[in-house]
């Protein structure tokens, strides 16, 4: 069996001595310090940034399928609005049968994204 020793620990500040019988202690009061950074740079514009607007092509499952282009803003719809509000057809031969309303679970209007170089 082993035994555990327990030794004395101090918790009193070092500025005070075993000596002093004063409860009280005064500790100096700090302030808050608060800071605050402003740059003001004539080159910034006041205008918000503008989104790009991109150009989209939508080409069929075969080669000889018919090339669809549309134009938007970026981040502004979903690529499946963008095709409905063009008429782009979305879905393939049973597509409307299976339509899942865009929830992407019955994967007929899935869309392979190429980057042009």
């Amino acid at each position: 069996m082993s035994a555990l020793r327990f030794s004395p620990v101090a918790l009193r500040p070092p500025g005070l001595s075993s000596n002093h019988r004063s409860s009280a202690v005064s500790l100096p009061r700090r302030r808050p310090l608060s800071v605050s950074l402003a740059s003001v740079s004539p080159e910034t514009s006041t205008a918000p940034p503008q989104k790009p607007e991109i150009q989209l092509e939508f080409l069929g499952p075969k080669p000889g399928d018919a090339v669809n282009r549309a134009t938007a803003i970026s981040g502004e719809k979903l690529l499946r609005n963008i095709m409905l509000d063009n008429k782009i057809e979305l879905y393939a031969a049973y597509g409307k049968v299976m339509n899942c309303g865009g929830g992407g679970s019955c994967g007929t209007c899935i869309v392979e994204v190429r980057a042009r170089e």
